[in-house]
């Protein structure tokens, strides 16, 4: 039977009283019952199980055991910069994204970009979205979701490749050892301009495939080739 996972930012061992969404999921929809293990998370890498003592209406009591640091995030540390794609596509990179393994994904404005702006409550859903994907997928880090900013206002960390359809360079072609900053863009991709200012900050444009791929299907790809390692 598959062990329940709950997120607990400022977890600790010993005691603990759990309210708000994390119990109230428990306790109504996992219907969970004094003497249940599950096991809690930090978001910063560390877990630990957790027994459920007592339930009230909207209100839990655990005993946590003895912290342990996660062994299943990747070697490599990714950044993913993402361009604002419309609807739910955006929704669905950051969900897939925290299942791959990325460590950060910082969201940013370009000329093509689907949308010009991202509301408050929906950088906060995207936030809620990590924990969750966290949460279904094993992990106990959280990666950070940052707010967008201009792609000219962008911190752009070395090595950083861009995902361009029409350059020679492949990504074997690049050397990458524990981190790397990889950068997407929307459905009408970065303007000229754009990769130029980026190349000057030292990114490098590489071609993944012989085929175009969509803009919330790119930034997929480029993690699962950069992880595939690990799995195999």
């Amino acid at each position: 039977m598959r062990q329940y996972r709950v997120y607990i930012p400022d977890l600790v061992e010993g005691e603990y009283s759990l309210l708000g969404e994390e119990a109230n999921h428990l306790i109504k929809v996992l219907r969970v019952k004094p003497g249940t293990i599950v096991e809690a998370f930090n978001g910063q890498g560390f877990y630990a199980d957790a027994e459920i003592k007592d339930i009230s209406k909207h209100h839990l009591s655990l005993e946590v055991a003895a912290l342990k640091e996660t062994d299943i995030e990747p070697a490599l540390k990714i950044t993913l910069g993402v361009a604002l794609l419309k609807g739910d596509k955006l929704a669905d990179v950051v969900r897939q994204a925290t299942e791959l393994g990325v460590k950060r994904i910082q969201l940013f404005r370009c000329q093509f970009a689907d949308v010009s702006e991202l509301s408050k409550n929906k950088l906060e859903r995207l936030r809620k979205i990590t924990v969750e994907a966290a949460k279904q997928s094993g992990r106990s880090f959280v990666p950070e979701v940052l707010e967008p900013v201009a792609l000219t206002k962008l911190a752009v960390r070395k090595p950083c490749l861009i995902a361009h359809p029409y350059v020679s360079q492949a990504l074997k072609d690049i050397l990458i050892e524990k981190e790397v900053m990889i950068l997407t863009g929307p459905e009408g991709g970065l303007s000229e301009d754009e990769v130029n200012w980026l190349q000057e900050q030292g990114a490098e444009a590489i071609r993944f495939g012989p085929r175009i791929l969509r803009a919330e299907t790119a930034p997929i790809a480029l993690l699962s080739a950069l992880l595939l390692p690990e799995a195999l």
